[in-house]
């Protein structure tokens, strides 16, 4: 077996790295990589991807549900209301990234979800539209294509048109890490158990 991968308790092959805490272990399990289509978490994860800048993503995701209590569940409607009152309120929050322009920027792209959805039908028809061809796919995933695929001109050319439609905090890289845990991608290792749930799963999902 390789020395990126690792066999749990339960014989189960996994990507070693990603492991190393009980929180991300289960993350990887049930979450990496598997495709979603529902507007809601794809709009969380695509503002959760904005805080991540200088942080690891551990942090973020040991948060995460302080963000889905003080975001009302990531409901957009909602978010878009929120005032500046509703913001000083975030920023006393200790259970959140208290960095008043990424939080804003939550509100920002909260408001910018209706004409998304009047443009395309929801916004899950438009972030799918950017899934590469397989073609173009790396043959073996490794440490070393992890390393190497931080962005892709995928996830270059979603950025460019989020910015395009005014959202904010949507850097290629940032939405290449969305694309890759929402399925749009499975970067998976070559070999871990889950990279081949999240192909199975694949060949049943619906593409928006």
């Amino acid at each position: 077996m390789k020395d990126y991968l690792v066999k749990g308790p339960d014989n189960k092959v996994r990507c070693s790295y990603l492991i190393h805490d009980a929180d991300f272990k289960k993350y990887h399990d049930e979450e990496w990589g598997r495709p979603v289509s529902e507007d809601r978490r794809l709009f969380e994860k695509i503002c959760i991807e904005g805080f991540v800048s200088g942080l690891s993503y551990i942090t973020l995701l040991k948060k995460r549900e302080n963000f889905r209590e003080a975001f009302d569940n990531f409901d957009h409607e909602k978010v878009a209301s929120y005032d500046e009152e509703k913001l000083n309120v975030l920023m006393q929050n200790k259970g959140l990234i208290r960095n008043k322009r990424k939080l804003k920027s939550v509100i920002n792209n909260a408001k910018r979800m209706p004409a998304m959805i009047e443009e395309f039908g929801s916004l899950a028809k438009f972030v799918w539209s950017f899934r590469p061809d397989s073609k173009n796919r790396p043959g073996e995933f490794n440490p070393q294509t992890l390393k190497e695929v931080t962005k892709t001109k995928e996830s270059e050319e979603l950025a460019r048109a989020l910015k395009k439609r005014g959202w904010t905090y949507v850097g290629p890289t940032n939405m290449y890490a969305m694309m890759q845990s929402v399925g749009i991608v499975n970067d998976h290792f070559s070999g871990c158990h889950y990279r081949e749930e999240c192909l199975r799963e694949m060949k049943v999902f619906q593409i928006p």
